[in-house]
C-alpha cells in the first residue's frame, strides 16, 4: 500500500508517493531517540542495531518508579503515578502509569486498571481547571515505552487526536473526515460485535 503526500508550491500542489515505514522500524527509531537523546543511557539495542526487549531493568518508567529517573511528577499514590512527558503536545499533557511493570495495557489486572483510570480522571479534572481545554483526551496507543501507560491530552480542536485513516488532500490542504472510511452493513457490524463477545 502506498500513501500520497502533497507539497504546495508556486505552481500548485506536487504529489509524491512513498511507502510507509514498517511500524517496527518507527518504534525502533522512536526508542533510539528517546534513549540516546533524552535519557543519555545505554540504549536497548544490540551491536547490530536491533531492538532488544525492554524489561524492568532497562525501562525508563520503572526508573521513574524506583526513583532513579528524572521526572516532573504530577501525582503519586501507592499503585500509580502521573507525570509530564518529555515532549508534551500541549502544556498540561500527562502520562499515567501503573507502578508495576506490565507491557500491554490490556494485561493490566482490572482492579489496577481501574486505579489508573481513577488517577487519570483526577488529573484530567485538574487539567480542565488549570488549562481550560475544550476536552481532555485519554489515549492508550501502546507504542513507545513498553510499560503500560495512558496519555492525557488537552484538546483545543477536534483534530488534536485523530487517525491517519481520516486524512485526505483537497485543494492542497490536508483534511480529516470520515468520508473515506468504509461503511459496513449492519450484518457486518453485528459480526464484528459477535467476534468480541465474552461471558
Amino acid at each position: 500500500m502506498q500513501y500520497t503526500s502533497a507539497k504546495a508550491g508556486s505552481k500548485g500542489v506536487t504529489l509524491a508517493k512513498y511507502k510507509p515505514l514498517n511500524p517496527e522500524v518507527i518504534e525502533t527509531l522512536i526508542l533510539k531517540v528517546f534513549w540516546t537523546v533524552e535519557l543519555s543511557k545505554k540504549p536497548p539495542f544490540n551491536k547490530e542495531g536491533e531492538l532488544t526487549w525492554i524489561s524492568m531493568e532497562n525501562c525508563p518508567f520503572c526508573d521513574i518508579v524506583n526513583g532513579t529517573g528524572a521526572v516532573s511528577l504530577v501525582h503519586e499514590n501507592a499503585e500509580t503515578m502521573a507525570f509530564i512527558p518529555l515532549q508534551p503536545i500541549y502544556p498540561g499533557a500527562c502520562i499515567v502509569i501503573p507502578k508495576t511493570h506490565i507491557d500491554h495495557f490490556t494485561d493490566v489486572p482490572d482492579e489496577l486498571a481501574a486505579k489508573v483510570m481513577i488517577t487519570a480522571q483526577q488529573v484530567g479534572r485538574k487539567i480542565r481547571e488549570v488549562y481550560k481545554p475544550l476536552r481532555v483526551g485519554m489515549v492508550v496507543h501502546g507504542f513507545g515505552v513498553h510499560h503500560a501507560h495512558l496519555n492525557l491530552i488537552p484538546q483545543y480542536d477536534p483534530l488534536d487526536i485523530t487517525y491517519k485513516h481520516l486524512a485526505y488532500i483537497e485543494n492542497g490542504e490536508i483534511k480529516f473526515e470520515l468520508k473515506n472510511l468504509p461503511t459496513p452493513s449492519r450484518a457486518e457490524l453485528d459480526e464484528l460485535a459477535r467476534s468480541l463477545r465474552f461471558d
